[in-house]
């Protein structure tokens, strides 16, 4: 991601008549030890008739002496310098054990050769007082440089100052204010008082307007911008010198170039000399421009580039049109958070303390873009063996239909901000609830925790600790107990409302049942854990029902017809005005003898369903003669239905059936309020229709709006249903996962990615991580597309199985489909697999599945059934152990025998990881949508090569990988398959992520440089752990590509640690390419335990005429002082300051080389694998 930059700087004196000049010492080329590249620089001085004389001063800067012989009335000096921008991370260095804390004193030696550095000037009032301002207490070195370098800062404001000269320190304190030059040398000054080597230093600022916006802090300049500058260097030992600059409290980048660097400001003058006494005009220019950019994520395309990527888009949309595709595209892209990249929660772990603050940030702002008159639902996700809680699942639902279902958003109560709702409120909410619902508020039942499974836990604890201390190993388990005993046992922890909906709407209108719930115990006591309310209710312990009257779950198949809902304006009707406190109560009551279904409206005094009464056992109080026969859990799925039984006698008048009688006709689901940590939770019961679950909402805000409190919606979402559009923001591991709604068209793609991007970029999460030398990985934790119709009937790959069968054996004879933009983790055991990586069997079996699709096709036309399509291909797209998700093709929800959720008509493409920036994502959908838009046109069915060991030879190679890439979008290019002109320039972007550039070197005319290329993991064996067994990754191997042009291959190799690469040509005259495996970690749990490490790899260009390395380079896996540092980079500038550190550009092997040739391994050609001899 280098940028190449020219600086410009003029110079220019007029004088008002012929002047003699004396010598001019001139100081605008670049220091010796400048860390910045320099790639060019040139001087050129008027008048030209002058001698030139480089010298270097006696600190070793460069200046030229110039001598002119006649009189002049002008002298310019223009000044070009090409600079390469490359990061380099200013705290890249090492101390001395002596040095690492200050205050440090130097050696002896040190101190003579330091001398001129040392040297104070006499101590003012405004500069001693300012000494004493400063910290002087021992600490680590770097601190007190940065706080003392920042302290200045802060301190003294910064002007541009015309006049000559430096200002002195205690003018500079005085006024509180000063140029570069005069806070530069205060802070030498400073340093040297504090018995810090410091030194003056002019040169040049460049300073790049950035890629990226920062949030929270100065985001740079607006335009690239380069003057003059002045700051200070300071002398650690083991590090050298390294500069501090007090005007912006930083540390010198790379874009500060030294041109002098003295002890006193006077020797650093950029020009100086003398000159007969005359009237002076002085002219001052300067400016920097980008030469060259190579391929970034941060910008990834021009603003030419991206309007030709939306009229390629726009073409492909209207051939999607003309087709009558149907198509949609939707997807899982995934996020980290930019701070604290080392916690478990963003490397390993689902859950951790701070990712549901951050989904819940982005939810938000998802909520205000898209949900505009939709409800927030925080659920219960997925909960995987291993893990102690669930996942949550943070939801947006929204009518298709653009109908509000939630009116005032601010109902919505904030996680992220603090509330204090008690254990009364939510008591007085759902005692609100149920009468806006018209039901009785008697059976409202109260929760309570187990006070005897807590005192025995209590009883369980060390004698020696707190119970609201226990210290204990595991910090959920500290968690839930101090929880518990803060809340108090004999308090409730929230209200229970038995709920159900009615099958339909009766006489009186009403839409909801309720009743009493009998217990053994004398209160409700609920499960011990972790999770909501609604999870933990004793449904166990309520009345047996036989498995014959078991409630009934019946999925509602996603391929049925559904009519419009229901207008808001009726839900809001029914229950926004409030009822009077007068009024007469109706009651729906429970299904009655003979009479299933029936409702009672009752006036006067209310009465209970079936004859109940506020008797104890209606209010959760111990019941005598309850039995204790079998139990069944209740209430766990949706679309509940009671199986009502004919002729029914209830036992009782309380509803409390006798001994081994059946209880169907008890509500068996309920809704839930509690409170937790200031709070108030609402857990909403399975319903399975929409319309009741909608009618259901409009009461919960009716309820809150009169209460006057703000909610959480928890518990079952709604039932799947394609007019309700879902957005889910949900944790995975070592990342979030957003859940995007379906674009229909090219313009909504474009606005989703774009916004959610953003949006997750304002609340500190991003798209890039990275590993611990520096190479960009992504996120981790994939970027999924789903393809699919706007419902399972519309789905194209359903409607034109075909287009599917293409899209699967083009995607598998192009493997830089799968390659270019895969994640690290590749090969047969990955997340998802080629079909050939996980079973080369499955060839020939895929390729009967594919003419067996062909021969449905013909056989049953467009009624072809679609579970045809399922069946074929299920069994085949899977990974190495049958699992049919983690597969590159993912059916799992195209038409699935599981249930209605699996039949959605949806295609998941698994094998992309997260691209950094949106537009990257963008064009890799683009890409997806013209290879539908061809195959639907004009399916076609490709035989499918059998790339064998290739596939982990050839294409792991970036150059082989883009020849490939070449071929496709040519390909999509020719006027039969869509003329779909891609520029292989909008995917340079993508080939530096996946592949990018260590370094590169010159020799005699041959250039070679080297990049990242891929290697598949091996999965290790099982080993023991606590719980089981887990199996770890062996990524002890690393590959890299070398890329030679220039070469003669007759006369000269290229060689690895001594071994001659297998080069191969590429096709052009003199350009070869090859890859070397080679080990670059040992861990513990590592093929090959003996083979020690092969790092650093050197690589020479070997004259073997000469038997001589002609020049070389190095390549080290961690830093080559030794600086490995073992905490993720926090950026990109970071990341890519250590991927450079590890490429050196010199290192060759010196001395006679007498190299073997090559010796090529028929199975990996294209590959040297360093661990063979």
């Amino acid at each position: 991601m280098t940028i190449h930059v020219a600086l410009n700087h003029i110079t220019h004196y007029r004088y008002d008549r012929p002047v003699a000049l004396g010598p001019q010492i001139v100081r605008l080329r670049p220091a010796p030890h400048c860390r910045t590249r320099i790639l060019s620089y040139s001087q050129r001085v008027e008048p030209a008739d002058h001698f030139c004389n480089w010298q270097q001063d006696p600190f070793a800067n460069y200046m030229a002496r110039l001598v002119f012989a006649e009189k002049t009335r002008e002298f310019k000096v223009t000044v070009d310098v090409v600079a390469e921008m490359s990061v380099y991370n200013p705290f890249d260095f090492f101390l001395e054990p002596t040095a690492e804390k200050f205050p440090f004193t130097y050696s002896n030696d040190s101190k003579a050769e330091l001398a001129p550095y040392l040297i104070t000037a006499p101590m003012t009032p405004l500069v001693d007082q300012y000494l004493k301002k400063i910290d002087k207490s021992k600490r680590r070195t770097i601190d007190f440089l940065v706080d003392v370098n920042s302290m200045l800062y802060k301190d003294i404001r910064y002007l541009i100052r015309m006049e000559p000269g430096v200002q002195t320190p205690e003018q500079t304190l005085t006024l509180k204010s000063g140029s570069c030059r005069d806070s530069g040398w205060l802070l030498v000054q400073l340093m040297r008082h504090l018995g810090v080597a410091a030194r003056f230093v002019s040169g040049y600022l460049i300073q790049l307007t950035p890629d990226v916006k920062s949030i929270d802090g100065p985001s740079g300049p607006a335009e690239d911008f380069t003057d003059l500058h002045a700051w200070c260097e300071v002398f650690l030992p083991g590090a050298g010198w390294i500069g501090l600059d007090p005007t912006s409290g930083l540390l010198a980048g790379e874009g500060h170039i030294p041109l002098a660097c003295t002890p006193q400001p006077s020797s650093a003058a950029p020009i100086e000399g003398g000159v007969d006494k005359s009237e002076v005009t002085f002219e001052h220019h300067m400016s920097v421009s980008r030469i060259y950019e190579s391929p970034r994520v941060t910008k990834p395309y021009s603003d030419a580039q991206w309007e030709s990527v939306l009229d390629l888009g726009e073409q492909v949309d209207r051939d999607l049109v003309d087709g009558d595709v149907r198509l949609t595209m939707g997807g899982e892209p995934t996020f980290v958070a930019d701070r604290d990249r080392d916690a478990a929660e963003w490397n390993t772990a689902a859950l951790g303390p701070t990712k549901r603050g951050y989904a819940n940030a982005l939810v938000q702002k998802l909520r205000a873009e898209y949900g505009d008159g939709g409800f927030l639902h925080f659920g219960q996700g997925k909960w995987y063996p291993g893990e102690q809680l669930p996942r949550w699942a943070l939801s947006i639902f929204w009518r298709k239909d653009g109908e509000p279902v939630w009116n005032n958003p601010d109902l919505f109560a904030d996680e992220r901000k603090p509330s204090e709702f008690t254990s009364a409120d939510s008591e007085r909410f759902v005692n609100t609830l149920a009468t806006k619902l018209g039901l009785p508020t008697k059976f409202i039942t109260a929760g309570y925790e187990d006070a005897w499974y807590y005192l025995w836990r209590e009883r369980r604890l060390p004698v020696n600790v707190d119970p609201f201390d226990a210290r204990l190993s595991d910090e959920l388990e500290r968690a839930r107990l101090r929880k518990v005993f803060d809340q108090g046992l004999p308090h409730p922890v929230g209200y229970v409302l038995p709920l159900m909906a009615n099958d339909g709407v009766t006489l009186n209108g009403a839409r909801w049942q309720t009743g009493p719930w009998f217990f053994r115990d004398e209160r409700m006591y609920l499960i011990p854990g972790d999770s909501a309310m609604g999870y933990r209710l004793p449904l166990d312990s309520l009345p047996w029902t036989t498995e014959a009257d078991a409630p009934q779950v019946f999925e509602r198949d996603p391929f049925d017809a559904r009519t419009d809902l229901p207008a808001a304006r009726t839900f809001a009707e029914r229950y926004g005005v409030m009822r009077s406190a007068a009024a007469v109560p109706t009651v729906t009551l429970q299904p009655q003898p003979g009479g299933a279904g029936r409702s009672s409206d009752v006036r006067g005094e209310a009465v209970d369903p079936l004859g109940g009464t506020s008797s104890s056992g209606a209010r959760g109080m111990p019941v005598h003669g309850s039995t204790s026969s079998p139990r069944t859990e209740f209430g766990s799925g949706p679309g509940v239905r009671p199986k009502l039984a004919e002729g029914y006698k209830p036992a009782t008048s309380t509803l409390l059936p006798a001994r081994f009688e059946s209880a169907h006709w008890l509500t068996k689901t309920a809704l839930c309020v509690e409170a937790r940590e200031g709070k108030l939770y609402v857990f909403m019961p399975p319903v399975a229709r929409l319309e009741d679950y909608l009618d259901l909402l409009s009461a919960i805000e009716a309820s809150a709006e009169e209460c006057d409190v703000r909610l959480v919606l928890e518990g079952y979402p709604p039932p799947r249903d394609p007019r309700l559009k879902l957005l889910q923001v949900t944790p995975d591991p070592g990342v979030i996962e957003v859940n995007i709604h379906p674009a229909h068209n090219w313009h909504e793609l474009v606005e989703h990615t774009e916004f959610l991007y953003q949006a997750a970029f304002e609340e500190h999460l991003v798209a890039e991580k990275f590993a611990l030398d520096g190479r960009h990985t992504g996120t981790g934790g994939g970027n999924h597309f789903v393809l699919g119709g706007a419902t399972p009937a519309d789905s194209p790959f359903l409607r034109k199985p075909e287009l599917l069968a293409s899209l699967v054996a083009y995607w598998h004879n192009h493997p830089s489909l799968s390659y270019l933009f895969s994640g690290l983790f590749i090969g047969p055991t990955s997340q998802a697999p080629r079909i050939d990586e996980a079973r080369n069997d499955q060839l020939f079996e895929l390729e009967i599945a594919l003419e067996q699709i062909e021969r449905n096709r013909a056989a049953y036309g467009q009624a072809m059934p679609p579970w045809i399509v399922d069946r074929t291909l299920r069994n085949i797209l899977i990974d190495a152990t049958g699992n049919t998700h983690r597969s590159e093709f993912c059916i799992d929800k195209l038409y699935s025998p599981d249930g209605a959720t699996g039949r959605l008509g949806l295609l998941e493409l698994r094998a992309f990881e997260m691209p950094p920036h949106a537009r990257m994502s963008i064009v890799q959908q683009l890409l997806l949508r013209a290879l539908v838009a061809r195959f639907w046109k004009q399916p076609k069915h490709h035989s499918l090569s059998r790339w064998g060991t290739a596939l982990h030879d050839r294409f792991m190679l970036p150059t082989f990988i883009k020849m490939d890439f070449e071929d496709v979008l040519e390909d999509l290019a020719m006027p039969e398959n869509g003329g779909y002109e891609f520029d292989p320039a909008w995917f340079a972007p993508h080939f530096e992520f996946r592949f990018p550039l260590f370094g590169e070197i010159a020799v005699r005319g041959i250039e070679l440089s080297v990049r990242g290329a891929l290697e598949p993991w091996h999965v290790m064996g099982e080993e023991g752990a606590p719980g089981g067994t887990v199996r770890y990754v062996d990524s002890s191997l690393e590959r890299l590509e070398v890329f030679v042009t220039g070469l003669n291959d007759s006369r000269y190799v290229i060689t690895a640690n001594g071994k001659a690469l297998p080069l191969q040509p590429t096709g052009t005259q003199g350009n070869f390419v090859a890859g070397v495996r080679y080990k670059a970690w040992n861990p513990p749990s590592a093929l090959h335990p003996s083979i020690q490490v092969h790092a650093p790899v050197t690589f020479d260009i070997v004259d073997t005429w000469m038997n001589k390395s002609l020049g070389g380079c190095q390549y080290h896996v961690q830093h080559p002082g030794g600086s490995n540092p073992s905490t993720f980079p926090i950026n990109s500038f970071e990341a890519e300051s250590r991927r450079l550190t590890r490429f050196v550009r010199m290192g060759h092997t010196p001395g006679r080389m007498n190299v073997q040739p090559a010796r090529i391994n028929p199975e990996y050609p294209f590959t040297l694998d360093l661990r063979r001899p």
